[in-house]
């Protein structure tokens, strides 16, 4: 048990044309201090309170900041706090924050900035948050440097939940008394973080620059980051192939792409800084409905798929065929679990035990790209060959969404961040209490067990890790031999960069905040 503990802080533009609107002047001060990263798809807003989704904390993570940051091995470190306290009895938290920090705007941080973010902007505007934050029982500013969490209960996975992404600090002096939605710092954001808002042209590109007031010294140690808007796949590969582009995040180009590109003079791929995201995918089955409300059809939809195979033609080998619920990256992860290697034999004795007479299920794509349709098409292939009639249902993004949120499905491509803990980002998938239309990121199957709830519960809640473990070991046991949904992979999403980039992954988010700390050689 963790009783105290000190963090440290650690086709393109021709001659004077542009690339994605970003003069060529701009893009010639590469040397000077100018990374150029993709962004895909555009943010639909920076106001990192108000949207979570991948593209806005890609880009807003340098503008905002939380109290700690986490490395690869997801072991906490001082970003906004120098350290931390936990009392024995599990309950009391308490910050100490670091002193002399501004906001953009030039006002002072304090404690009373984490009150206000905590307490009221974020449990209004932050969904994933505000359910993580249901044992707080209160918050409170010691002093101007020193803030105090009070808990209801003991929560393992509280001291993860103060990455940017999860609680980015808000500043109290310009939200205070508005209406949060429409406030006009929303399109001008104002955080703490190495860089700072400049220009954001629509479809084209975002540009920040180095926060003069940074309370970090020697960061950031380039002048500016421009994230470039590049609609088409085809031309996001040409970008970086043609030097244009620096840094390229995983996924924003297709996994084919990948290799050849990472061969290019110059250049170099990275699977590293996404540990504490643990990104995992699986196809949901809609427990709700024949024939997937019979366990023994969806034991046979595991045994049917060849994973190994999509993890080589999908994925380009950038993904680890999925044990079960727990991506490995999440604590307590237990490999003694059922196996489902591909066995179309079994499959078909299964398909027989439940009754299978043959009807035509769905399958609903993600509509990501071309890796994705390629998994899509690969699955349906499995699931026919072991005797199951598959047709694919295709829609767009939008759609897909809606579909999913709806429950409108036979089964579904998904893939969804998991985070450190059970209890932060895999428990939402598989506990009775989270089933709610409206989101496609919780129990969107249907699934009810009533123990596998109570051992959600008890994981969260015991004090000591050795009592979490035996929890979330037995939760793992019926899950794979229940199957609520079919498991796919451990998606190690490459990030492509240029080798003149010196460190740019430096932390367990990877791209959402290493740039900062990098340096151009």
């Amino acid at each position: 048990m963790i009783n105290r503990r000190e963090l440290i802080s650690y086709s393109l533009a021709g001659a004077g044309l542009s690339i994605a609107g970003v003069p060529m002047a701009a893009l010639a001060q590469q040397t000077k201090g100018t990374i150029n990263v993709m962004v895909q798809p555009e943010p639909s807003g920076l106001m990192l309170g108000i949207v979570q989704n991948g593209p806005t904390q890609l880009v807003s993570g340098y503008i905002y900041e939380g109290l700690l940051r986490y490395d690869e091995k997801l072991e906490p470190h001082g970003l906004l706090a120098t350290a931390w306290n936990r009392s024995d009895d599990g309950l009391t938290y308490t910050f100490k924050l670091k002193s002399g920090v501004k906001w953009h705007d030039g006002q002072p941080f304090s404690a009373d900035d984490v009150v206000f973010s905590v307490d009221k902007f974020l449990r209004k505007t932050h969904a994933r948050l505000r359910a993580s934050l249901e044992p707080l029982e209160s918050v409170r500013a010691i002093d101007a440097n020193t803030v105090e969490f009070k808990l209801k209960y003991p929560f393992g996975p509280f001291i993860s939940l103060f990455d940017t992404g999860s609680m980015p600090m808000i500043p109290k002096h310009i939200y205070e008394n508005t209406d949060y939605a429409t406030n006009p710092a929303n399109a001008k954001p104002i955080g703490t973080g190495p860089f700072k808002y400049k220009e954001w042209v629509r479809g084209s590109y975002i540009q920040l620059v180095a926060n003069e007031l940074y309370h970090t010294k020697g960061e950031p140690m380039v002048e500016n980051l421009y994230f470039h808007i590049i609609p088409d796949a085809a031309s996001r590969a040409a970008a970086f192939e043609s030097g244009k582009v620096d840094v390229v995040p995983g996924g924003a180009v297709e996994f084919f792409d990948v290799a050849r590109l990472a061969k290019l003079p110059g250049a170099a791929v990275t699977t590293k800084g996404w540990e504490f995201y643990s990104p995992h995918s699986w196809l949901v089955l809609n427990n709700r409905k024949a024939p997937f409300d019979n366990p023994k059809f969806r034991q046979a939809v595991m045994y049917a798929m060849d994973r190994e195979a999509m993890v080589k033609v999908a994925w380009q080998g950038f993904a680890k065929t999925a044990a079960g619920p727990f991506n490995q990256h999440v604590k307590f992860a237990s490999d003694d679990v059922t196996k489902y290697p591909r066995d179309l034999n079994k499959a078909k004795a299964l398909l027989k035990e439940a009754g299978y007479k043959g009807e035509t299920v769905r399958l609903l794509p993600l509509p990501y790209g071309e890796s994705w349709q390629r998994l899509a098409e690969m699955i349906r292939q499995n699931l026919i060959q072991a005797g199951i009639k598959v047709e694919t249902t295709g829609t767009d993004v939008a759609g897909w969404n809606q579909r999913t949120a709806e429950w409108d499905f036979d089964m579904a491509i998904i893939y969804v961040y998991q985070y450190p803990d059970p209890a932060l980002g895999v428990a939402r998938t598989y506990t009775s209490h989270t089933i709610a239309k409206g989101s496609p990121f919780n129990n969107i199957e249907g699934y009810v067990n009533p123990k596998v709830d109570a051992l959600f519960d008890a994981g969260a809640k015991a004090l000591t890790d050795a009592d979490r473990a035996k929890a979330y070991a037995e939760v793992q046991k019926i899950l794979t031999e229940e199957v609520p949904v079919a498991w796919l992979h451990e998606i190690n999403f490459p990030t492509l960069y240029r080798t003149k980039i010196k460190n740019p992954i430096s932390s367990g988010v990877g791209l959402n905040d290493s740039l900062s700390r990098a340096s151009i050689g």
